[in-house]
Order: structure tokens, then sequence, then C-alpha cells
């Protein structure tokens, strides 16, 4: 494969992701307007399953995440809120504030997973804006957000 197939799979394997997070974003607004902030996180992710369904858009709820350690696969727990079209991690929060804690997280919970994107939504702010973050793994960042 030369160098020019490889950037043209690469600007097209960013402009799928980026086609996919903004379909969930807008479907994270969508419950966001309906709902608001103050809800347990709970919720949210049901209700933001329900409007991906609706969209028509393919994930899985509360996928486990395990850590492999010393070429052993163990099963610590860790679990993802949301994987959509198997591709895209999204954690859900419903809290103050986003902390550098969350973002670790979502960045470990990527490497774990062997995910490229991920999203961390929290509900619980006026403007959902405000409560968005996107990262990326392993891709040279051409989003938009």
């Amino acid at each position: 494969m030369n160098e020019s197939s490889l950037t043209a799979e690469s600007t097209e394997l960013v402009e799928d992701l980026n086609q996919l997070t903004d379909s969930v974003i807008g479907s994270a607004i969508e419950v966001h307007r309906a709902l608001g902030p103050g809800l347990l996180e709970s919720t949210y992710e049901m209700c933001l399953c329900r409007e991906l369904s609706i969209r028509g858009v393919r994930f899985e709820r509360q996928v486990p995440i395990s850590v492999v350690y010393k070429s052993i696969k163990l099963d610590c727990g860790y679990r993802a809120d949301l994987v959509v079209e198997d591709s895209v991690l999204v954690e859900i929060k419903a809290i103050d504030s986003l902390l550098p804690l969350h973002d670790a997280q979502l960045l470990s919970y990527l490497k774990l997973g062997g995910w490229k994107v991920g999203l961390l939504i929290n509900f619980n702010v006026e403007l959902l804006k405000h409560g968005l973050r996107r990262r990326v793994l392993g891709l040279v960042e051409e989003i938009r957000l």
C-alpha cells in the first residue's frame, strides 16, 4: 500500500469518526434539551440510548473493559458506558464539573479498549457544549467541537 492510499484511508477514517461523533453529540444535545441538568447519570444514559436508536445508530451499553497485566487478561470491573458503532467510546457524567481525572479515565479506557475516539459528556450543565470533551488516541486530530 502506498503513502497516498494510506493518507486517503486515514482521511476517510477521520471523516467517518467526525460524522459519528457529530451524531452522538447531536443526540446528546437533544436529550439535554428535553431533560435539562439535574438528573442521574443512568437516566441520561438510557435516554441517550433511546435517541441513538431513533436515529439508527448502533451502540452497546456497559461494555466490559479488561486490563492486560503481564500477558494476563484481568476483569477489573471497568465498563464503558457506551460504545457507538464499535468505534467511539462515550462516557456519561452528571456531575458539578469535569476534572482532569475524568479525562485521564477516558484516555485510559481508550487505550485499554483499543478505541481511537472518546466523548466525555457531562449532562449537569446549563449548556451541553460546556460539558463536552472529545479525545483522540493515535490519530491526527482533525476534529471540530
